[in-house]
């Protein structure tokens, strides 16, 4: 074959790669720039209370251990047993068929890092990455434009989140799609024999729709009407910021945390909080989920390192300061309402666990399978191990890893989702080869 056979063969890759350097010299801009603008306007400001937190080393050992693997086996059986034949596609939690653009992520992201592992082959990984593209380039989407927020695993439709079927949907998620977007960006990085997938579907998607004066924007459906919104929070916003980038998008405000950042003391660390309403309703919390996902999928950045440190220093912290297991984020749980937020400050106040409509809960505070297992890889400290060490005896060789315990009286968190098992195995891998945004050695 001619080098100019195979300049086109790669074509693809190529221009991904291309993208991918100018997305990473955006986010170097935007950093020296935003310095600029501290050092110049905000002298005192917020962002100068992370000043003197150290970011803590990352852990990557370069190797798995036996318990890793068997980790990682748990994890995948979760997809071994959800997975669609016929789409692709996987379900949201257990045996329930439903998924959003977040979730088929989490799925992608799984798949690389199980063939990473040698959990899978790399012939397994293609096959079942490529099905669900198929899958993804023919379903419909809301008004042509963007992928509905909800589709059924078993036929593709349009529904809603009762996963019953919706005419026209119910709008787009800006931020699912953005963490579907990273997962392609992932996809091509690894296996460039499916980027000429990636690619159609990428320019299926209007993506131009849902950014709009740097920031990103979703579209719900309200009484019948389109109504366009401001989407993303602290954490989540810049996470989602860094995969448009990806791709060369413009989303400087989205990235740009400093705006709309308060930082508020819990357990003598300083935690980044942002100042608007979580929904237009309840006042925004914080979680680890986003900073997992940068640390594991793209690695730190100078700011995301020290916010990562001191949400996870928080949690320790209050280990150390009342002997309860700490380890937060969202997830599902096995009795209604079947969603929480559990928080290092959130709703006004620290380790809030929240309701979607921003009710109280604290009783379904959990000590999280997917956070115990993500802090252990980015930073692998004796607390991590603690972490690890409780969680282990949960893992069920037949269905997966559950979300984790309930911190009021040791019982299980029995939901078993398709988020968590992919963190599980994202942090397994993120171990032994570091970022997943690295091409696969």
């Amino acid at each position: 074959m001619s080098v100019k056979d195979n300049i086109i063969k790669a074509r693809s890759h190529i221009i991904f790669l291309l993208a991918l350097a100018c997305g990473l010299a955006l986010v170097t801009a935007i950093d020296r720039r935003s310095d600029g603008a501290d050092n110049t306007q905000n002298a005192g400001g917020q962002m100068a209370q992370f000043d003197d937190v150290a970011p803590l080393p990352l852990a990557i050992t370069r190797t798995s251990s036996p318990d890793d693997i068997a980790y990682a086996q748990i994890a995948w059986r979760y997809f071994q047993n959800n997975t669609d034949p016929t789409t692709g596609l996987v379900n949201s939690t257990d045996n329930y068929p439903s998924t959003t653009m977040w979730e088929t992520g989490s799925y992608f992201v799984a798949t690389i890092s199980a063939e990473r592992l040698g959990v899978i082959a790399r012939s397994e990984a293609v096959e079942r990455i490529g099905l669900a593209l198929d899958t993804l380039n023919d379903i419909r989407l809301f008004d042509g434009v963007l992928p509905n927020k909800a589709y059924n695993v078993r036929t593709g439709e349009l529904v809603n989140y009762a996963n019953e079927p919706v005419e026209r949907g119910l709008g787009w998620s800006a931020l699912d799609i953005a963490r579907m977007v990273a997962a392609l960006g992932h996809v091509e990085a690894n296996y460039p024999e499916l980027a000429q997938q990636t690619a159609r579907l990428i320019n299926r998607w209007n993506l131009s729709e849902m950014v709009e004066n740097g920031q990103l924007i979703g579209g719900n459906m309200i009484e019948g009407n389109l109504r366009r919104d401001q989407e993303g929070r602290v954490g989540y916003e810049q996470y989602a910021a860094k995969a448009m980038m990806l791709f060369g998008y413009d989303v400087y405000n989205a990235y740009d945390a400093e705006s709309h950042l308060m930082v508020r003391d819990v357990e003598g660390h300083p935690i980044p909080v942002d100042t608007r309403l979580h929904r237009n309703v309840t006042p925004a919390f914080t979680v680890s989920e986003p900073y997992l996902f940068d640390g594991l999928e793209f690695g730190f950045d100078a700011r995301s390192a020290r916010f990562a440190t001191a949400i996870y220093s928080a949690q320790e912290a209050r280990y150390r300061n009342s002997g309860i297991l700490t380890a937060v984020s969202e997830s599902h749980i096995d009795v209604a309402p079947y969603f929480i937020y559990s928080s290092v400050w959130g709703g006004g106040a620290p380790w809030a666990v929240m309701t979607f409509r921003g009710e109280r809960l604290d009783s379904k505070r959990t000590i999280t399978t997917k956070v115990a297992f993500a802090w252990d890889a980015l930073f692998g400290t004796d607390y991590t191990r603690e972490l690890v060490a409780a969680i282990a005896p949960l893992g069920d060789t037949e269905r997966g890893w559950p979300e984790g315990i309930y911190e009021i009286d040791g019982t299980t968190n029995s939901s078993v989702t398709v988020n968590t098992n992919a963190v599980v195995l994202a942090s397994l891998a993120f171990r032994a080869h570091g970022p997943l945004i690295r091409a696969g050695q």
